[in-house]
């Protein structure tokens, strides 16, 4: 019986079916993007803490991903080039579940930045 087990263990893994198998396929994704700002109104009562407990300085390229995207690869620490952005930027934040197919672009305290941005198709691609 163990046998059996660990050949269709096996099996599942060789074919790809695996979780891990399937967001390593992952690369270009085509998502929704806004901005968002570390201050009160946006996030909460910590608004520098982000969802995995990094703390979050302007200037940094950082982004929060929605968390059907987490299912993709785009996990804690991913590394994203987002069209019309210059650099790489890390998954260091979530956002709330009613999200899906969405990321928000860190943008320190810049509000205005943020607003400029407004609200984007991009593609993003999985580094």
């Amino acid at each position: 019986m163990k046998r059996t087990i660990w050949v269709f263990l096996l099996a599942v893994m060789s074919l790809g079916w695996g979780t891990n198998a399937l967001a390593s396929s992952v690369k270009n994704l085509k998502v929704t993007a806004t901005a968002y700002n570390s201050v009160r109104a946006q996030t909460n009562a910590n608004p520098s803490i982000a969802a995995w407990g990094d703390r979050l300085k302007p200037g940094m390229k950082v982004i929060a991903v929605s968390r059907d995207l987490l299912g993709m690869g785009l996990t804690h620490g991913a590394k994203v080039k987002i069209s019309g952005l210059p650099g790489e930027y890390t998954v260091m934040d979530k956002m709330n579940k009613r999200w899906t197919r969405k990321i928000d672009i860190y943008m320190g305290k810049d509000i205005q930045a943020a607003k400029n941005w407004g609200r984007r198709n991009v593609t993003i691609t999985l580094i």
